[in-house]
């Protein structure tokens, strides 16, 4: 199952490339291994997949510790400060920093084994309740704040669209977020420049991608439903 799906979101990724006019080598995909077996990642692995995205720290240590060193792991899900100390030479990128203790945090224990994060910040462009990330409004502010940590290097920004029937749906989100990054970048903020957007999931992915999204985070769409443990 898992290597049909691929070979399908592969394609989806390709056209959406396509009509965007990008190159392919501009997208990255994070398989969303969350709540997925060993032997389902070991497929993905094994049809040459190597990035894999998990929303719990305890699971991603546990496939970080299990599976091949080469692999690449990306922490997507909510952050608790009192877990960040086991991320620390165990993830590429964390895509969900939405607040100043958490960056304390993060920075402290990075800067204590010597290792500096690659961080994304999380934005909740839509303004759901439901949903973490900080405001629009207050993301400049944040990133100024935190701009001179010494262990923490921004490298985009990272968003969770609403959940919708018709992908087009989330079209002004993935833009927004964009225009956003390009914004930022604009003021020449000290220590800031971003050139990531983590943005799109299974059920929109392909619309994120036409609007700039260098990392879309797709769980099932390759590994199926999600197994709750």
């Amino acid at each position: 199952m898992v290597t049909e799906n691929l070979k399908d979101v592969e394609a989806k990724i390709q056209a959406a490339c396509d009509r965007a006019g990008r190159d392919r080598s501009e997208v990255t995909l994070i398989a969303v291994s969350k709540t997925k077996p060993i032997e389902m990642i070991q497929e993905a692995i094994d049809c040459g997949i190597n990035i894999f995205g998990e929303n719990k720290v305890q699971e991603l240590v546990e496939k970080h510790d299990s599976l091949p060193e080469s692999l690449e792991w990306h922490m997507i899900g909510h952050l608790q400060r009192n877990k960040v100390k086991m991320l620390p030479g165990r993830v590429k990128r964390i895509h969900s920093v939405d607040s100043i203790r958490l960056a304390e945090e993060i920075n402290k224990q990075f800067g204590n084994a010597g290792l500096v994060a690659e961080i994304l910040v999380e934005v909740n462009v839509a303004g759901e309740d439901t949903k973490f990330g900080l405001p629009m409004s207050e993301v400049e502010e944040f990133l100024r704040k935190i701009s001179q940590f010494s262990a923490i290097k921004v490298r985009g920004l990272m968003t969770i669209a609403p959940y919708v029937e018709v992908p087009e749906q989330n079209r002004t989100i993935f833009c927004d977020l964009r225009e956003k990054m390009v914004d930022i970048n604009s003021k020449n903020i000290d220590n800031i420049y971003m050139d990531e957007l983590s943005m799109g999931m299974t059920g929109d992915y392909e619309v994120a991608i036409e609007e700039g999204a260098t990392y879309v985070r797709v769980g099932t769409g390759i590994f199926g439903s999600r197994i709750y443990i």
